[in-house]
């Protein structure tokens, strides 16, 4: 920031246009103006390009730069002429700068919309998709001044430029004159340039966490000279994985003469180390930190991750570090994993990292996990390694992330790495708090498309040390959010592994149907009235008796998954003595064959005290599918079981082993087993809705025009009412004309003051009428008494008005209105707000009880589309009364979607509207009639999902 002296000549230093950028090789990079104290960064920037890319950017040989130039290239005054700098470690790296020109092509000044714009990087820079990050903030700037177009003059030669203005994806124009190639293009963004800069901010994003979770040397920082502590265990863990890379151990406090500790090399400081250093675990107290993470940056480290306490999660000093921290890390081009964290896993065999303080390294397998809470992430892990004593498996991890505070990288940043990453099938996340909600849905969207999403959301506040964005939601709301985006929500620790392990080994079922066989009645029972309650639709349980065995259990899940009327089994079983009775081996071996057999359907056992079972049917090999002949005796073409032809089986490993005796993918059919039924169900009726999701999420249908939209006149409207203020909620009158330029009528409803103006109010508007008290506390409440309708003639009216007086008090308490009837229906209530964290949400229920004291709402992100509107109508507990509930009339639900899209399109097309409520919208056989409305306009929230792209703010 610059003292006043040094400001520039016609606008203050702009520091909102600083920002971190995540480059395309996965480093950072710091974007900020350039400023009359970067003279000298500016020359020994340009002395290090090289002679070609000089005559690219000024067609000339240029080999330095004159006085003149210095003071031309750092006199900004950030409106007509503004210059941005890419920069490492406090030096340019690249600069891009524009200058605003009239028709005529010479300087000029506003209302001019037109600039010119001219990039030049570093040699050793170029190809980290540097230019196409400062394109996109400079773009970003030129808009904030009123700059519509850009123009760049470039030479046919310079290949790598005209890409990086031809791929941005931005409406463009380009000639060919003099030798020159001039390309024009429009800095609006269309759809085309928002889906090139997501596509880059994926890409960049997952390489800066592939950079930090599959490095090829790793460097531990605060390793004891004594056995113990927390440098020196997690030393010894990365030791014990396995990791093929360079390790070295490092501590200050090393004697000179120490070349070792625990066999791995010893060093007295990063900087010492000969070879590169791609990730540095960094265990030494917090007020050490920033000394040992500037020996990283000048030594080249890719990455961190900061197992150091003593951060925001202390308090106001420890957030200041905290902050401190991130800056300097980044000013190096370094992410960090941290403070405060638990450490990362990866099984991958060609990268064994254990830098973490979990003591085994987990089952390799195909779940990626996530979690803030280093406490969480242990109980996690825990319970994904277990094989006995509850949920069963050899489900194991591919990559762990413990983020804890979560001061840089996020679970958005480790979203976008899952996301394309072959390694994982299936994402676990326990979230403590979400710092960005809108791209959280935005990527949770993305991803689960491709794979499951499971997601535990904390309810209370955030933790101390976490930086959340305050959000006017509540919790049930975001969560239904999240179930939009195909998120499957669920409440605990427990279901999360349940449902991932369900969902990492058996296929998606095709629909609610659900068999169930075993060979306990009363349990079989249990799991009917399960289905039920979590609206499953069962077949009644076959019971199979004590007496079944394994070949019986083989024969019937085979009948039950090749009927055509069943998308998913239950097997429940019991123990039964007996000389017949099956062992676990057996009888696990009998359902995995079964279920082989028919690959498209998933498989569930609920198993009571039969650890075995469990354990048998994660361990066990099996021979792949194979067709089998039909023996003699077998029905329904259920193919034979003969435990004696199988393979021999690996022995199980005891739980504590920390290695799988069966490798995740030998055989994709391991059947997850739970100890109780209300478990096994809920994670199969969990697979359901995500497989439903999933369906609708190919075809989401689409947003519709209406050819009486006044998109333009809004805008003029909006645009003079904001005049009055910086935020309001406009008057009726106001309120009506808006809603009107989209197509929705509300009915007039004309202030009644004195009994008098009640009858001529009636008598503009038609009998029959109602008469309303619009005084906050009696709005809307027609039980207190406050409204009085179809009143027929000026007698009942002038009556009704005496009553309501001399029950509530005065005209002026209560602010009595007179509305012509509507046609009866049903009364629902429309609102949409655009919260500050979650963006623009649209809601709707029915009006009184059931959304006041029951929260029965539905809720969809905006904008909305018709697939996702008649879901929105269909979602809320008490739709059936809007579909001839008992007997009643069904109402006009497509009138009522119709509205509830145009409701969308309002608050899309003008974000100024920060929040709409129609109610009530009465919904009658034919058509709607919205009663009520308020309308609050405020200057549009800023969009930083629109904007360029840029890291969290510190």
């Amino acid at each position: 920031m610059q003292s006043p002296a040094d400001r520039q000549d016609r606008h203050e230093y702009p520091a909102h246009w600083e920002a971190d950028v995540v480059l395309r090789d996965g480093g950072t990079a710091r974007i900020r103006p350039i400023t009359v104290d970067d003279a000298d960064r500016l020359v020994s920037f340009y002395e290090q390009v090289s002679d070609e890319s000089k005559y690219y950017r000024f067609f000339a040989p240029y080999p330095r730069l004159s006085a003149k130039d210095v003071h031309r290239f750092t006199h900004h005054d950030f409106v007509d002429r503004v210059g941005l700098a890419a920069t490492i470690g406090g030096e340019f790296i690249a600069t891009v700068r524009y200058d605003r020109i009239g028709a005529d092509g010479l300087p000029a000044s506003a209302p001019a919309d037109e600039a010119e714009v001219a990039f030049l990087v570093q040699d050793a820079h170029q190809g980290r998709g540097v230019a196409s990050a400062l394109l996109e903030h400079i773009a970003a700037v030129a808009r904030e001044r009123g700059i519509r177009r850009f123009a760049a003059e470039v030479l046919p030669a310079n290949t790598k430029m005209i890409k990086v203005f031809t791929d941005a994806g931005y409406t463009q124009k380009r000639s060919f004159e003099d030798g020159v190639v001039r390309l024009e293009f429009d800095l609006e963004p269309t759809d085309r340039s928002l889906a090139v800069q997501r596509a880059r901010e994926q890409r960049a994003e997952a390489r800066s966490v592939r950079r930090l979770l599959a490095p090829g040397s790793v460097a531990v920082v605060g390793v004891g000279r004594a056995p113990g502590g927390v440098g020196r265990s997690v030393l010894g863990n990365i030791r014990d994985a396995g990791h093929p890379g360079r390790l070295y151990a490092v501590n200050k406090a090393f004697p000179e003469d120490l070349k070792e500790v625990d066999g791995v090399p010893a060093y007295r400081s990063v900087r010492d180390i000969e070879g590169p250093v791609d990730l540095a675990v960094v265990a030494v107290p917090a007020e050490h930190v920033p000394a040992v993470v500037s020996e990283c940056g000048e030594h080249g480290v890719q990455g961190l991750v900061v197992l150091s306490a003593g951060y925001a999660e202390s308090g106001p000093e420890g957030r200041e570090r905290q902050r401190a921290l991130v800056q300097l890390a980044r000013a190096y081009g370094m992410r960090i994993i941290g403070p405060n964290a638990f450490g990362v896993i990866n099984t991958a065999p060609g990268v064994l990292l254990n830098a973490s303080l979990a003591p085994e390294m987990p089952r390799p397998g195909r779940i990626g996990l996530f979690t803030q809470s280093g406490a969480i992430g242990i109980a996690l892990l825990s319970r994904l390694h277990r094989r006995g004593g509850g949920v069963t498996g050899v489900t194991g991890v591919s990559t762990f992330v413990s983020a804890g505070n979560r001061a840089d990288v996020s679970g958005n940043d480790v979203l976008q790495y899952w996301y394309d990453d072959a390694e994982t099938d299936v994402v676990l996340m326990y979230l403590e708090s979400l710092g960005n909600p809108r791209k959280f849905t935005r990527l949770a969207r993305r991803t689960a498309a491709a794979k499951p999403l499971v997601v535990v959301q904390g309810v209370g506040s955030a933790p101390q040390g976490h930086a959340v964005r305050a959000t006017r939601l509540p919790h049930a709301t975001v969560s239904a959010l999240l179930r939009q985006a195909g998120v499957i929500r669920v409440d605990t620790i427990t279901e999360l592994v349940d449902a991932g392990l369900l969902l990492a080994r058996q296929p998606l079922p095709a629909g609610p149907r659900v068999a169930i066989v075993g060979n306990s009645e009363s349990l079989g029972v249990l799991t009917y009235d399960r289905c039920l309650a979590e609206g499953l639709r069962p077949s009644p349980p076959l019971d199979l008796t004590t007496g079944a065995t394994a070949q019986d259990f083989h024969r019937a899940l085979s009948r039950a998954l090749a009927d055509e009327t069943c998308d998913a089994v239950v097997v429940t079983a019991i123990p039964a003595i007996g000389e017949g009775s099956p062992g676990d081996a057996e009888l696990a071996e009998a359902l995995r064959s079964a279920a082989a057999a028919v690959p498209g359907k998933p498989v569930l056992v609920v198993h009571v005290e039969l650890g075995g079972l469990a354990e048998a049917l994660s361990a066990a090999a099996s021979t792949s599918p194979q067709a089998l002949a039909k023996a003699p005796g077998v029905e329904d073409g259920a193919p034979p079981f003969h435990p004696a032809d199988r393979l021999p089986t690996t022995a199980a490993a005891p739980p504590e082993s920390p290695v799988d005796p069966t490798p995740e993918g030998a055989d994709s059919r391991l059947i997850p087993a739970y100890p109780a039924a209300e478990r096994a169900v809920r994670a199969l009726a969990e697979a359901v809705k995500y497989g439903q999701w999933r369906r609708e999420a190919a075809d989401p249908g689409r947003v519709p025009e209406y050819d009486d939209i006044d998109e333009k006149g809004a805008a003029e409207l909006i645009g003079g009412l904001l005049e009055r203020g910086q935020g309001l909620t406009i008057g009726q009158a106001g309120t009506c004309e808006l809603l009107e330029k989209y197509g929705i009528h509300v009915r007039r409803a004309l202030a009644a003051p004195t009994p008098d103006a009640a009858a001529e109010a009636a008598r503009a508007l038609g009998y029959p009428v109602a008469l309303k008290a619009t005084a906050p506390h009696l709005r809307h409440r027609a039980d207190l008494g406050g409204v009085r309708l179809d009143l027929a003639d000026e007698e009942q009216l002038r009556r009704a008005y005496a009553e309501l007086t001399e029950l509530f008090g005065q005209p002026e308490e209560l602010r009595p209105v007179v509305q012509g009837m509507a046609p009866r229906g049903v009364d629902t209530v429309v609102r949409a707000v655009i919260d500050p964290a979650a963006g623009a949400v649209l809601s709707f229920g029915l009006a009184g009880a059931a959304s006041q004291l029951l929260g029965d709402m539905a809720h969809r992100l905006i904008p909305v589309t018709d697939r996702e509107a008649t879901s929105l109508v269909r979602s809320i507990r008490t739709a059936p009364l809007l579909f001839g509930w008992r007997g009643s009339t069904p109402v006009d639900t497509p009138a009522l979607e119709e509205l509830l899209l145009r409701v969308s399109r309002l608050v899309d097309d003008h974000p100024e509207v920060v929040a709409v409520t129609l109610e009530p919208v009465v919904v009658a056989q034919h058509g709607v009639s919205v009663l009520g409305a308020t309308l609050r306009l405020a200057p549009p929230p800023a969009r930083d999902d629109l904007g360029p792209r840029t890291l969290p703010a510190y």
